[in-house]
């Protein structure tokens, strides 16, 4: 046996840790060898820690990332600020060091998203800085039927103004700084599109508020509306965000699909619902963690010093085309 497997934690069920058996084991090739193997632990545990491999640079994280998923995602349309490290290998997001990245799966507020997330741990941070995730079959029983069936039939609608120096400009966005490449990517994949002023562009896509694992046949809450919503800036922020900007041309903000206000109580327990029993990955140098996108949320803790956390995603799946 080239790896042993046990439980992280005792009380929690994932993520599962993975140790090499023996010294100076490579993780790629490990990973070559069993792919079939690892991807089973993975569809049947949602979460996998691999710790001791000493996956300490780019390059090896690239090689790993090659044996456990396919066709990485270029991360276009972005919601947050990211360094790509090249090859399809990101940072994790660059918000600041004192502000904590609430729950969510990824690319959720889009109707593509990635299957697989993996992170790699180049630098931990000196004080704090881990990473919470949270299985969505828990937080889905959490949030209760009631509100799963109003998400799933009333979905979400996602509404961004793009201004010079607030949020991210449309050409991180978009990848482009191209308005006619914008509004081909914009039609391509459902999203409305309006330029309001030369500088100012509002966009407004419907996206789903629950949806099927494709495997597992589960289903599970799956967007990002609570994240989106001005009030996760908290209250006084979003209040005067509100006398900014107004509240018809936030930076940002959700809305049910028909575009109706999400009430506050709503977006509440979708909160509490996630993080009702996340649990904390404390990251150690090397540390490679893969995630199955609807199965696990993940978040960020605020941190100090140096912290340094690559990302891979793959397996790109279309919730809205068949197969």
């Amino acid at each position: 046996m080239d790896m042993n497997r046990k439980r992280l934690d005792g009380d929690v069920p994932a993520p599962l840790l993975v140790t090499p058996a023996h010294a100076h084991c490579d993780l790629a090739a490990l990973l070559a060898e069993r792919a079939s193997e690892i991807k089973d632990d993975l569809l049947e545990h949602g979460a996998l820690l691999f710790r001791g491999f000493a996956v300490d640079s780019v390059e090896k994280f690239g090689a790993v990332a090659d044996q456990i998923g396919n066709a990485r995602l270029n991360y276009t349309y972005r919601s947050t600020p990211r360094t790509s490290l090249g090859g399809g290998v990101f940072t994790a997001t660059e918000f600041p060091q004192s502000q904590e990245i609430p729950l969510h799966c990824e690319n959720a507020y889009q109707r593509d998203w990635p299957m697989l997330v993996a992170f790699c741990c180049l630098t931990p941070a000196d004080v704090g800085g881990a990473t919470p995730i949270a299985s969505m079959r828990e937080a889905t029983q959490a949030i209760g039927a009631a509100l799963m069936d109003e998400f799933e039939h009333r979905q979400v609608k996602y509404v961004r103004h793009y201004r010079p120096y607030v949020d991210l400009p449309w050409e991180t966005v978009f990848q482009t700084d191209d308005k006619a490449e914008v509004a081909r990517f914009c039609d391509s994949a459902g999203i409305e599109h309006e330029w309001l002023d030369e500088e100012t562009l509002r966009t407004g896509q419907v996206c789903q508020g629950v949806a099927n694992h494709p495997v597992t046949g589960e289903k599970l809450f799956f967007n990002q509306a609570h994240l989106f919503h001005v009030s996760s800036l908290g209250e006084e922020t979003a209040q005067s965000m509100i006398d900014m900007f107004g509240a018809d041309q936030l930076p940002r903000q959700s809305f049910f699909g028909d575009g109706s206000d999400i009430p506050a109580d709503v977006l509440q327990a979708v909160r509490d619902g996630l993080n009702r029993k996340a649990y904390d990955v404390a990251w150690q140098r090397g540390d490679v963690l893969l995630l199955d996108n609807m199965q696990f949320a993940h978040g960020r803790r605020t941190f100090s010093g140096p912290r340094k956390i690559a990302v891979t995603l793959s397996n790109p799946y279309s919730g809205h085309l068949p197969g």
